[in-house]
């Protein structure tokens, strides 16, 4: 395992390139087993999340060649094969397998999924859906098994507006006989993204980024090519690591209509934000105001940059109030910050974070966004070096994060963590 050093006290200048969206990525991938010819993914994401998933499809029978930020995934050879161990067990968006091979295959077995466990995200949305469609659904010593004769399109009403129970029906979906409607579906980017994949490999989906999805189901899927939209996510830790800095960084190839709520937190905290075509220049100021954030569902503040802005916020005059509204135990990163010197309480889903100096130290990361928090952190402190351990989690969803920061000025490194081995 590793470690990374950080250096802080640099203002972060340049410009960085952001890659494609990793929680769309985390979809893609399996979705492309629904085909039975050869999809190309470009503008791939190089995080360890995309790496497991090449090899289950590797261990499945698909043929899958990474060249850069290419892959091509031949899923003709695919056979169906109950994976309840192994590395679906390091993800979290393995779930996704579950509507593709049951879409592929009328039946899958899936061991629950692994990855950040910052708070238990049930999958009982995605069970309804697909036993909407007609599947069978048992949880076989931890293992969920799901089968179907045949799947036949239905009406569904997502009781949360889930990301993943929306992007799992579509799944199964767009191979079931009939139509299917999502209603209260998720609007996320990164559904829209796997619709135009699945639309491009031949299905029937309309009114994806919408409440209401309709989805004709088809008998068969054929390959494509599709480029993957660039990461809000990974943009908008980028635009808040420059603020926190006071730094001056050209984020580029951005959506920037999707960076809209953090663009708006960001200016109304003080930060000049240009925004111009497929990139966003963030200017950092000496002082900022403190104001109250409140994470939501798309297009709200994206949960995952509460961790991130929780940071931010320790640079602010006075007392700002963030408040989860989607996981409301996401505050992992809270005990860790608060050894760095911040002053912050977290109240309920709530967390009440007074400006403060943060101070090097040796500190954890307890999940992918966690992580993103203790970076952009230690490269506001003015003095000595902060360790940052359980550096696998924030490989999961930062392509090439080290390069990236050195580019802008950061001074930041890995070493090898022998307390970790």
């Amino acid at each position: 395992m590793e470690k990374l050093m950080i250096r802080g006290g640099r203002p972060l200048r340049g410009t960085v390139q952001i890659s494609g969206a990793k929680n769309s990525a985390v979809a893609l991938v399996p979705a492309a087993i629904l085909a039975e010819s050869e999809v190309v993914l470009d503008n791939l994401p190089d995080i360890s999340d995309v790496a497991v998933y090449s090899e289950i499809l590797k261990e499945l029978g698909a043929d899958v060649i990474r060249d850069g930020d290419t892959m091509r995934i031949n899923p003709s050879g695919l056979l169906s094969k109950p994976m309840p161990n192994g590395k679906v067990k390091l993800l979290r968006a393995s779930y996704y397998l579950m509507g593709a091979m049951l879409g592929r295959f009328g039946e899958a077995t899936i061991g629950l999924p692994g990855g950040c466990n910052f708070e238990p995200r049930p999958i009982d949305q995605h069970i309804k859906g697909f036993e909407a469609l007609g599947a069978t659904v048992t949880n076989d010593h931890g293992s969920i098994r799901i089968s179907a004769k045949k799947l036949r399109g239905a009406k569904i009403y997502l009781d949360v507006a889930s990301v993943g129970a929306t992007i799992n029906i579509m799944l199964a979906a767009s191979r079931a006989e009939g139509l299917t409607l999502i209603e209260n579906a998720a609007k996320e980017p990164e559904i829209i993204d796997v619709a135009t994949l699945l639309n491009a490999m031949g299905a029937k989906i309309k009114g994806a980024g919408t409440e209401t999805i309709r989805i004709e189901g088809v008998t068969q899927l054929h390959g494509c090519r599709h480029s993957i939209i660039p990461d809000r996510i990974q943009a908008g830790t980028y635009m808040i690591a420059a603020a926190a800095t006071r730094g001056d960084v050209l984020i580029d190839n951005v959506i920037p209509k999707h960076l809209e709520a953090i663009t708006a937190k960001l200016e109304e905290m003080g930060v000049e934000v240009i925004e111009m075509d497929e990139s966003i220049r963030i200017i950092g100021k000496p002082e900022y105001n403190s104001i109250d954030v409140k994470a939501l569902v798309y297009p709200g503040f994206a949960t995952d940059l509460q961790s991130p802005m929780t940071t931010l916020l320790t640079q602010a005059k006075g007392a700002s109030i963030l408040t989860d509204y989607v996981y409301g135990t996401r505050f992992k990163h809270v005990p860790e910050l608060t050894r760095m010197g911040a002053n912050i309480r977290v109240e309920g889903r709530s967390a009440v974070i007074e400006g403060s100096k943060l101070n090097a130290a040796k500190v954890r990361a307890a999940d992918l966004r966690a992580g993103a928090a203790l970076v952009v952190a230690a490269l506001t402190v003015e003095d000595g070096i902060t360790e940052i351990t359980n550096v696998e989690y924030i490989d999961r969803g930062y392509d090439r994060l080290v390069d990236n920061l050195r580019h802008l000025g950061a001074d930041v490194w890995r070493e090898s963590d022998p307390a970790s081995s």
